[in-house]
């Protein structure tokens, strides 16, 4: 009877393979539009690196022949994604993703390899390896965390396909299954971890999946806030230039009420001294003033102050005589 470890390896590998697979609908997408869009590309370099570590470790493990054949198949898809993401990327994200790769999928690939054949052996070069790999496999898994933030920040799953978070999740819990009955613990601690982080993806995938813009209209949540925003500042910008009109209404209205206003009626003849004089003299003393003045001239004045009723009695209680009024000419001389 075949022993069950190797039913729950060969879907295990059935599954990691649709893992690896599931990106091919993005770099489709890639290909059509030319552009990188918004996808990392971060999670294709580590999971290169990852692949090819576990298939050097599967041919060090006895039994590792299903290690090998999944690991083996990821690294030649991953090899194929970063390879599509150079072709498409951005001129400054194309070189600063070139320094990566060959810093690490050919630098530091090589060294582990260099190191474990030559200084390494028998169980320690296991250990090491394992241990390499137990790393980059939960780096693997928490790549996406990356995705989940997008997610998050832009209400939107766009970017956070729902077949990649799903299968993650399957291939952490059929792999940690295996490494329970195979007791090779390397494998099982990052898929449990990876089982866990896919589960939190299927749950913010719930969560955001109806926010997501229908195909063809375009934008996102965040365009609806600058939107909102915007149209938020037009009315306060409508609201200012209201409360500026109302306030040059008033200030018309006040203008126009001063301008209506009757203005003193200013003398024809004389200086503006003798206005402000006659405000500060007596009815006496103006009386005087105005007896001088038709006393020591023989030709037509117009003076047009009139004397009121409290003037005039003041003059007939001072001097006996009221002030004279001069009329308009041909009138009177």
């Amino acid at each position: 009877m075949a022993d069950p470890s190797f039913f729950v390896g060969i879907v295990g590998n059935v599954i990691s393979i649709l893992v690896f697979a599931s990106p091919i609908a993005t770099f489709r997408r890639i290909v059509r539009s030319k552009s990188t869009e918004e996808f990392r590309w971060l999670p294709y370099v580590t999971t290169l690196l990852s692949t090819s570590l576990w298939t050097f470790y599967g041919l060090h493990k006895p039994g590792g022949l299903l290690i090998v054949t999944v690991n083996g198949a990821g690294a030649a898809l991953e090899a194929i994604y970063v390879t599509l993401y150079l072709a498409y990327a951005p001129r400054e994200t194309k070189a600063k993703m070139v320094k990566v790769v060959l810093a690490v999928n050919v630098g530091a690939l090589a060294a582990v390899v260099a190191v474990a054949l030559v200084a390494l052996h028998g169980g320690v070069r296991l250990f090491v390896v394992g241990v390499l790999c137990a790393a980059l496999t939960i780096g693997m898994y928490a790549a996406p965390m990356a995705a989940m933030r997008t997610v998050v920040k832009t209400r939107s799953v766009e970017y956070m396909p729902f077949s990649l978070s799903f299968f993650l999740f399957l291939n952490g819990g059929v792999w940690s299954v295996y490494s329970l009955l195979v007791k090779d613990y390397f494998i099982g601690i990052p898929n449990a971890i990876g089982f866990a982080l896919g589960t939190a993806q299927l749950a913010l995938y719930m969560a955001y999946r109806r926010t997501k813009k229908p195909a063809g209209k375009g934008g996102d949540d965040d365009e609806d806030d600058e939107d909102d925003e915007e149209a938020q500042g037009v009315a306060r910008l409508m609201g200012h230039q209201v409360e500026m009109a109302q306030q040059r209404r008033d200030q018309q209205l006040r203008k126009g009420l001063s301008l209506s206003l009757p203005k003193p009626a200013a003398p024809l003849h004389g200086g503006l001294d003798r206005i402000i004089k006659s405000f500060s003299t007596t009815p006496v003393e103006l009386h005087s003033i105005l007896h001088q003045h038709h006393g020591g001239h023989h030709h037509h004045h117009r003076f047009d102050t009139v004397p009121d009723d409290d003037d005039e009695a003041a003059a007939v209680a001072a001097g006996g005589t009221t002030p004279a009024t001069t009329a308009g000419p041909g009138d009177r001389h």
